[in-house]
């Protein structure tokens, strides 16, 4: 398959009446039409309709993928959850993001082209379920998604070594933020090195959150269960701006420059433990090995001379797992021979077997690596 596009959209908030539907129907007649999405993907062609516009229009999230490396995530979120110059300090360097107001709504559309990229086979579908949860922690304020992009521009080295980062810190990081960080090819040594340090390190206790949630004014919170009651999905987010507004912020003081370095020596320390893992593994096989010779060897030294007479019975079978057989006793016979003494009795054995099968070029060889 040279040419793969996978485009997913997802209606969060409110479902697609029949008349949506129908109409989407009209952009595809082969899509996954529900009352909460449109999934489709192409071999051949293309969508027939504008990403943007139908975020715009209908959906919350959208996600698309391509086989030759384009990447893109829009949501789509009401306007009193982000203020876009809150975004600033994030997306200066970065390019590839565009934000904007459409309406009542704000649309972020994240957008990376890395043609040629050497990836493994993927269909694109469960990306956005993973991903989803990145629009609610926007909506309750959370704005870590915006300092991994800002991320993506310090791995680009779009970002001068002394740029402060604009959060102190995004750890520990959710599920969602780990499948973003994959689905846009982030580095994850930098995104460790990030996530170091919490961001919710100096948050509210449990009490102190009953305090500022005892504190909302009482016409407040009935309006707030009010909407509760008709099925308001924004009310938790709400919720959690208002508790995210009363915690110390840390200040930020890290550099690019040494996240960047950072980054390196956690890569250096996970390249120095993979060596130490692999070093154990090969002597773990090398005693395994051994102990496996030793078990053979004294069979072989049961058996005798009825070996060399297997051996033989090996090579003219005249085919690849007989020659192997063949060899593989060899090699052992050699080895028992070093322990005996009797390595010129061995040679002048081999030598006599290698004249007889001269013409078996396969055999030969094989003799060649004893």
């Amino acid at each position: 398959m040279s040419e793969y596009q996978y485009y997913e959209f997802l209606a969060v908030d409110r479902p697609l009446d029949r008349a949506t539907q129908h109409a989407l129907r009209s952009i595809s007649s082969r899509a996954r039409i529900s009352a909460t999405g449109f999934v489709n993907h192409y071999e051949w062609g293309d969508l027939k309709g504008d990403p943007r516009k139908l975020v715009a229009q209908w959906f919350d999230l959208h996600l698309y993928f391509a086989n030759w490396g384009s990447r893109r995530l829009m949501m789509r979120v009401p306007k009193r959850f982000l203020d876009p110059t809150a975004l600033d300090p994030f997306l200066r360097e970065v390019d590839w993001v565009d934000v904007e107001a459409s309406g009542n709504d704000v649309i972020i559309d994240i957008h990376r082209d890395e043609e040629g990229a050497d990836t493994e086979w993927d269909e694109g579908s469960g990306w956005l379920a993973t991903l989803a949860p990145l629009r609610s922690d926007v909506l309750s304020g959370d704005l870590r998604l915006f300092y991994l992009l800002w991320l993506m521009a310090v791995q680009d080295d779009l970002v001068s070594p002394d740029e402060v980062e604009p959060l102190a810190g995004i750890g520990p990081l959710s599920g969602a933020h780990e499948s973003f960080a994959a689905f846009f090819d982030l580095d994850p040594d930098l995104v460790q090195a990030a996530a170091e340090r919490s961001i919710d390190r100096a948050a509210l206790s449990d009490k102190d959150r009953l305090a500022v949630l005892a504190a909302i004014p009482e016409q407040e919170k009935t309006e707030l269960l009010s909407r509760v009651f008709e099925g308001d999905a924004h009310v938790a987010a709400e919720l959690r701006r208002k508790l995210r507004a009363n915690y110390p912020v840390p200040v930020p003081e890290r550099t690019a420059g040494a996240l960047q370095m950072r980054a390196r020596e956690i890569a250096q320390a996970r390249a120095h433990a993979e060596a130490k893992r692999q070093e154990a593994e090969r002597r773990r096989q090398a005693r395994e090995a051994e102990k496996a010779q030793r078990a053979r060897l004294e069979v072989l030294k049961q058996r005798g001379d009825k070996v060399w007479h297997e051996i033989e019975e090996e090579i003219e079978r005249r085919n690849a797992p007989g020659y192997d057989r063949a060899a593989s006793l060899l090699s052992d016979l050699q080895a028992l021979a070093k322990e005996d003494g009797s390595l010129d009795d061995f040679g002048r054995r081999l030598a006599s077997i290698r004249l007889r099968h001269e013409r078996k070029a396969k055999f030969i060889e094989r003799l060649s690596r004893l």
